[in-house]
């Protein structure tokens, strides 16, 4: 029985570490791929699996780092101030996920408020109901009180040992609930499909 636990043990841990994301999997793969010829539009398509979190309040290049075996991210700018990014992490165990979503939620803390001398930049994470957890993140410039011009909508969540994130920058004003609205439901769809490849 011992030696059956332990065999299951290690298949599940080389299954996890071999872990790819196909090609084709992230929901925006097919539309970066088609020809687009307006010089003000551009897709990016990276499979590092050292690629920055797109979610960052405090900028930091490992955050959320430790344990990925696998990353994807796609990002969608359009000149001169909308940009959308999809990005998919798989790591190598739930665990680490879950420090992943710790990380994120301790920054959005720590650079609660980003300084500047023009506008503040604010940040709040609010939990969300998509997976095993879930944040939706605001970012939002703010000129005393009141919400000025710009800011991001982003949801975060996790569900086994993978991280989904889709967020929109750009013009945003007062924080509303419906700003989130394509973003939730992308991660809804995401999350449908993300244990064909995550250990759920």
């Amino acid at each position: 029985m011992m030696t059956n636990l332990l065999l299951a043990g290690a298949l599940a841990l080389t299954a996890t570490a071999s872990a790819t994301i196909p090609q084709g999997f992230l929901l925006w793969e097919k539309a970066a791929a088609t020809k687009d010829d307006n010089p003000e539009t551009n897709w990016a398509v990276s499979g590092r699996t050292s690629a920055r979190l797109t979610v960052n309040p405090c900028d930091k290049a490992k955050l959320a780092s430790a344990g990925r075996v696998a990353a994807r991210t796609i990002v969608y700018t359009s000149v001169p101030d909308f940009q959308k990014s999809e990005q998919v992490i798989l790591f190598s165990s739930a665990d680490l996920a879950t420090q992943a979503m710790a990380g994120l939620r301790s920054a959005l803390r720590t650079c609660a408020t980003v300084k500047s001398p023009g506008p503040d930049y604010r940040y709040v994470g609010k939990k969300a109901a998509l997976g095993d957890e879930g944040l939706a993140v605001t970012g939002q410039s703010y000129d005393g009180r009141r919400a000025a011009i710009g800011g991001e909508r982003a949801i975060v969540a996790r569900r086994g040992n993978a991280l989904v994130l889709y967020s929109q920058a750009g013009e945003w004003g007062k924080p509303a609930a419906s700003d989130f609205a394509a973003q939730t439901k992308d991660a809804r769809t995401m999350l449908a499909k993300i244990c064909s490849i995550a250990s759920c």
